[in-house]
């Protein structure tokens, strides 16, 4: 296959799951979390590096792309454990959701709280035992194995 035919490939790739991602969000009324925002970023980095590359911009951005898809597939790995429990999140999304030692005593008895936290480390939906932190780290994968290739394409 032809360098623009892998890029293309990985570019609709992240775009799916960002539509994916927000498909769920704004139709299936699931918000994310914070590490679920996190997943987002680098999705939309590799689409604008997918984008300017088949605009005609140099081979070697596709590295960038291979860069920005692992690390949101790392940030989908390390999600996915933090659902499975195998590791501790970030305090601010887990657990509690709140370091209680950290507020005052006017914040914990604020009204003006947010409502509606989710947790990075409750799993609010799964296919086939994988999270969506879950997919999207082994989509992300798929999708490094074709920035790769595109690299490392001659043509």
């Amino acid at each position: 296959m032809s360098r623009n035919i892998y890029v293309l490939l990985a570019t609709l790739g992240s775009a799916a799951l960002l539509l994916g991602a927000f498909g769920f969000q704004h139709l299936g009324g699931m918000a994310p979390c914070k590490l679920c925002l996190w997943q987002r970023w680098p999705h939309g980095a590799a689409i604008i590096i997918g984008l300017v590359i088949l605009g005609g911009g140099a081979r070697m951005l596709a590295w960038f792309g291979a860069v920005a898809t692992a690390i949101t597939g790392g940030i989908g790995v390390y999600h996915a454990g933090v659902e499975w429990k195998w590791w501790p999140g970030p305090s601010s999304c887990t657990g509690g959701g709140m370091d209680l030692g950290a507020l005052s005593g006017s914040d914990l008895l604020s009204m003006d709280a947010p409502s509606g936290l989710v947790m990075c480390d409750e799993i609010v939906w799964q296919m086939l035992g994988l999270s969506m932190a879950g997919w999207n780290a082994l989509i992300s994968a798929v999708l490094l194995c074709l920035w790769v290739a595109a690299a490392r394409s001659k043509a």
